[in-house]
């Protein structure tokens, strides 16, 4: 009973304020020439209640007052200007009022219509209890029209089904790897991180502590180890094996004796320069500076890592950089740098026999190309160098240390520097 007295109250507002806006609308709508505007059911009631027309003149000039409040401008304008083009102009105050006016009527429709169509509905549920089959087919029809314009009118994409699917999928949450093929579940794991994989052991305890997960994350951080290729002793885990490589590896970066040495005492390496040089080749965890200082102080270890290049058909500014990534330069040109330099132009030689005949180079040859390389670097990419070195300068310069080497070929080094960048960077 509320309800229905509420809606009730609605629709009478609604129509209220409909009529009411009709009739302002009405009021502020222009007359044509030589027309009279109707006095209105309250001037024509003041009319018969006097019993003459001095009665009707009287409701007229008050509805000619009230009238002229709401456009002062225009009562104004028409005051003081005279012509029959003056009086045909209209003030900003009254298309205000006329859209003001206008506004209203819309509103008091719409107010109307919704408590209508609310009274409506409330009569239909609740007279029958259920609506007509009729009924129901006009509104299932008028759902499905409405819901075909929806999709046209968004390029064929229903918001509805997207919203209901992904509210679903936050229902269901996360697949469980269980209920997957183990293939499919190792395969999911596989993309994981250590951190990862060690969260995801704490819900898939079986999956993620399976040992070829962890065997892939060990050989894809450390590429060699010497304990890969012997018999795992009893109670061996690839899960412990990842924990005190990172363990060594932080030690490395902090001390590299210490860190080589914590690998000898758990059976990771073995005490050979060419199982630390292996070990060192295939690391990318360790710091640059500190392998550096090692490399330095143990050139046994420094000859096997060089051997494991291979620099065939390379381009020389290429195998450079190539071995300068695995073994980092000396940031002051000294004796470590000529040590490199002396064993990179020995491996480049012996890598490419054939190019050594074909342009007649020879160890010492590629020793003064890789300074030449080296000092051009410097000097395209150093911001305080002004004057740039160059290709006939290069040229010159290169040919007259090394004069059997070609002038073409000695340009192709220089293009390489100059489009690609510096050989140790």
């Amino acid at each position: 009973m509320d309800g229905r007295r509420s809606q009730s109250g609605a629709a009478v507002l609604g129509a209220a304020l409909w009529r009411a806006g009709a009739g302002l609308a009405a009021a502020a709508r222009p007359l044509p020439a030589g027309a009279r505007r109707d006095p209105g059911p309250e001037r024509g009631e003041a009319a018969r209640r006097g019993g003459g027309r001095g009665a009707a003149l009287r409701g007229e000039a008050r509805w000619r007052g009230e009238r002229g409040r709401g456009w002062p401008a225009a009562a104004g304008r028409r005051r003081r200007l005279s012509g029959r083009g003056a009086r045909r102009r209209r003030s900003p105050g009254a298309s205000g009022s006329r859209g003001s006016v206008e506004a209203g009527s819309q509103m008091g429709q719409g107010l109307w219509r919704v408590a209508r169509n609310q009274q409506l509905q409330h009569q239909g549920y609740s007279g029958q209890g259920y609506l007509t089959r009729e009924h129901g087919r006009r509104i299932a029809t008028n759902s499905v029209s409405n819901t075909s314009h929806r999709k046209q009118a968004q390029g064929g994409i229903d918001i509805y089904h997207l919203l209901k699917t992904r509210k679903s999928k936050e229902q269901e949450g996360f697949i469980n790897l269980e209920m997957l093929p183990p293939e499919l579940s190792f395969t999911i794991l596989s993309y994981l991180n250590a951190t990862d994989l060690c969260l995801a052991s704490c819900v898939w305890q079986d999956l993620a502590n399976d040992e070829l997960l962890w065997q892939g994350l060990c050989k894809s951080t450390w590429g060699h180890c010497s304990i890969y290729n012997k018999n795992p002793p009893l109670g061996f885990s690839f899960r412990k094996l990842y924990m005190q490589l990172d363990e060594g590896s932080l030690t490395f970066n902090a001390n590299p004796d210490e860190g080589v040495n914590y690998f000898m005492s758990k059976g990771i390496l073995d005490d050979s320069p060419k199982e630390i040089a292996k070990f060192i080749f295939c690391t990318r965890t360790l710091n640059w500076k500190k392998l550096r200082i090692y490399l330095d102080e143990r050139r046994d270890v420094l000859d096997d890592l060089v051997t494991l290049h291979n620099f065939r058909n390379q381009f020389l500014p290429n195998a450079l950089r190539e071995f300068f990534r695995h073994i980092h330069a000396p940031e002051e040109r000294g004796e470590y740098l000529e040590t490199l330099i002396t064993k990179f132009s020995h491996r480049f030689c012996a890598c490419n026999p054939d190019l050594m005949r074909e342009h007649g180079l020879s160890p010492d040859a590629v020793y003064v190309l890789c300074y030449s390389l080296i000092l051009l670097s410097i000097d395209l990419t150093s911001p305080h160098v002004k004057n740039k070195m160059s290709k006939r300068e290069f040229i010159r310069n290169t040919r007259r240390a090394a004069q059997n080497i070609s002038e073409d070929f000695v340009g192709h080094l220089y293009d390489n520097i100059y489009l690609i960048g510096h050989v140790a960077a």
